[in-house]
């Protein structure tokens, strides 16, 4: 009887890659953007209005070029009408697809109330448009959350530092676009450089608070099964380490604290300028370490 040995040599599939990552980090700056806007139109908070309508603009343009990352993403991307056409109910992409239709539509209403000054119908768009943002960047958190075989993305906290990461990188967005406008409006000067330093304030507590929720997750995976462990491990001292560490956590957040929180430097425009940019590339990292990082250990 002869002995008969198959070897089988099969590839590490990984579906999802940088053009779902920079969709979810598009949709997160679109989001935060979008939030942003609303604080004069939406509540009333008058000294946001100057950044309004640049906010609402960015967060519209960046919500239109998102979607095509799932598209060129898609292997077959003219039958991304299926979507609409096939439903299940159980899938977060489902509702997804028609949020990534309602939510430009109402973007561009809002924008156009905005524009022509009529505050009340501004405010109503403003004000329903905020659940729509939120929806449309959590849910993507919900698509990776309910990856059960996917140890990095099955974690209930995913849709919340999906959210924080999102307020984040817009905040960081909008006091870069605020720099533009001090370079180019040096009538309104002071104006600008009061908002820079109000939204350093306010980027300060949101990376404080992604921090916070990273290290709950880090704990959880730490303190979890065997598979969990090698998932910390991966992203800590493994093949992902240098973009999560070094890029995420020490480029992305700690310089950035220390730039808007030393005595010496807090006030500075440039200062500023830097910690935002730095922000915006950790971000980044951080939605590439979750797609790409997560599909790097074998499913569970």
């Amino acid at each position: 009887m002869v002995e008969v040995r198959e070897i089988y040599n099969v590839q590490h599939e990984m579906p999802l890659g940088i053009l779902i990552a920079n969709y979810f980090y598009l949709t997160g700056l679109s989001a935060g953007s979008f939030i942003l806007s609303t604080l004069a139109y939406g509540f009333g908070i008058q000294r946001y209005k100057p950044i309004s309508k640049s906010a609402i603009i960015l967060a519209t343009v960046l919500l239109l070029v998102a979607p095509i990352n799932l598209v060129v993403d898609l292997e077959q991307p003219f039958r991304f009408y299926h979507l609409f056409l096939y439903f299940n109910f159980t899938s977060p992409i489902t509702y997804g697809s028609f949020l990534l239709t309602v939510y430009p539509i109402c973007c561009i209403v809002y924008t156009y109330y905005m524009f022509r000054e009529n505050l009340k119908l501004a405010k109503i768009c403003g004000l329903v448009g905020i659940p729509l943002a939120l929806l449309v960047h959590g849910y993507t958190g919900f698509i990776m959350a309910l990856g059960k075989a996917r140890i990095l993305w099955n974690t209930a906290l995913m849709p919340t530092i999906f959210l924080v990461s999102a307020m984040v990188s817009g905040l960081a967005l909008m006091i870069l676009v605020v720099l533009i406008m001090y370079i180019f409006k040096p009538d309104q000067r002071n104006t600008y450089k009061d908002l820079v330093i109000d939204l350093g304030r306010i980027l300060v507590f949101t990376i404080i608070v992604d921090l916070a929720l990273i290290g709950c997750d880090l704990i959880v995976l730490f303190t979890s099964h065997h598979d969990a462990y090698h998932a910390a491990m991966l992203i800590l001292k493994g093949s992902f380490a240098p973009l999560f560490v070094g890029v995420e956590i020490f480029l992305g957040s700690v310089i950035p604290l220390i730039l808007l929180l030393m005595p010496f430097v807090r006030k500075s425009l440039i200062s500023h300028a830097v910690a935002s940019v730095l922000v915006m590339i950790g971000i980044f990292a951080m939605r590439y370490v979750m797609v790409v990082g997560g599909q790097s250990l074998p499913l569970s």
